[in-house]
């Protein structure tokens, strides 16, 4: 019955210090989605401008644009997915990865062939394991984005969509990443960001009242656009980068903060059944020193007569 006793503290123990460990990580998680969500309400205004800037150049000149312009038959698509570096945090990567791998779907069905670019440690363990072959691919840096980043994975993007496609290049460039819509919720999407849809474009700003600006371009609007949207790419991409991260830190403490409160849980069950095994080995004591007495009892009396 001791070894059993034992056995429960050890468990306990080792539950407890397991415990501490996920609280410290959903406080860290907690402390760093306050953080990201700043850096994301900060590039949201410049993000806008410059889509309403692009917009405006491609609306109101009459140059045809290889980033604005669709093409006649897409027969080639770049994904660019998003994921985390680390784990334990619930189902964060795995339902961005599923994402993709609908959006990969989807694009196959219309014939077109998929270059697959990713973000984060998961997902290239994920088509590593698979064997799956990916074009490009960047890690180490997924909780806490820079721009530089953005503007690193965004250059091998624009210069695949500016060649032909009998060249290895790509006719549309697709994004899965998890937006960052509260606290509790983060959806896995995916978008295309070129071409850029221009219908789209205006009828967000017309929903929000805005009138788009007409401009004379110098020295052309088509050098204006060469020069505008690696910006906007640019932009998009870093963006999507710091929604992923304040989904990542979201997802991580939630995580944790079903751990921590499991762990509780397994904490309070196994005191329970290690306040029984006492019980039961001190009742089991008391029978023996009782038994032991009633013995002595029962010889002495049998000396006596």
């Amino acid at each position: 019955m001791g070894a059993q006793l034992r056995v429960y503290k050890r468990r306990i123990q080792a539950v407890t210090a397991t415990k501490k460990i996920t609280k410290a990580m959903e406080m860290i998680a907690a402390s760093r989605i306050v953080k990201a969500q700043r850096k994301v309400a900060a590039s949201m205004p410049y993000a806008t401008e410059l889509t309403r800037a692009v917009t405006a150049v491609a609306t109101g000149s009459n140059t045809n644009h290889p980033l604005t312009t669709e093409a006649e038959s897409p027969a080639r698509a770049a994904v660019l997915l998003l994921t985390s570096d680390r784990g334990l945090a619930g189902g964060y990567s795995s339902n961005a990865i599923k994402a993709a791998e609908r959006l990969r779907e989807r694009l196959a069905a219309e014939g077109k062939e998929v270059d697959t670019y990713i973000v984060g440690r998961k997902g290239v363990a994920y088509y590593g394991f698979r064997e799956r072959k990916v074009s490009d691919a960047w890690t180490g840096f997924t909780d806490s984005p820079e721009y530089s980043d953005a503007k690193k994975i965004a250059e091998p993007l624009i210069a695949s969509i500016q060649k032909d496609t009998a060249e290895g290049g790509v006719d549309e460039l697709h994004i899965v990443f998890t937006e960052f819509v509260s606290m509790m919720t983060q959806n896995a999407v995916d978008g295309r960001m070129l071409p850029l849809s221009l219908d789209k474009a205006e009828e967000a700003s017309t929903e929000k009242g805005e009138i788009l600006p007409l401009f004379e371009f110098e020295p052309s609007a088509e050098d204006v656009l060469d020069a505008l949207l690696p910006r906007y790419v640019e932009s998009r991409i870093y963006n999507a980068l710091l929604q992923a991260a304040a989904s990542e830190h979201a997802a991580r403490r939630r995580a944790m903060k079903s751990a921590t409160d499991n762990a509780g849980d397994l904490i309070k069950s196994l005191s329970r059944l290690a306040n029984a095994a006492r019980q039961a080995e001190i009742t089991q004591e008391i029978s023996e020193i009782v038994g032991g007495a009633g013995a002595l009892a029962d010889a002495s009396a049998g000396s006596d007569k």
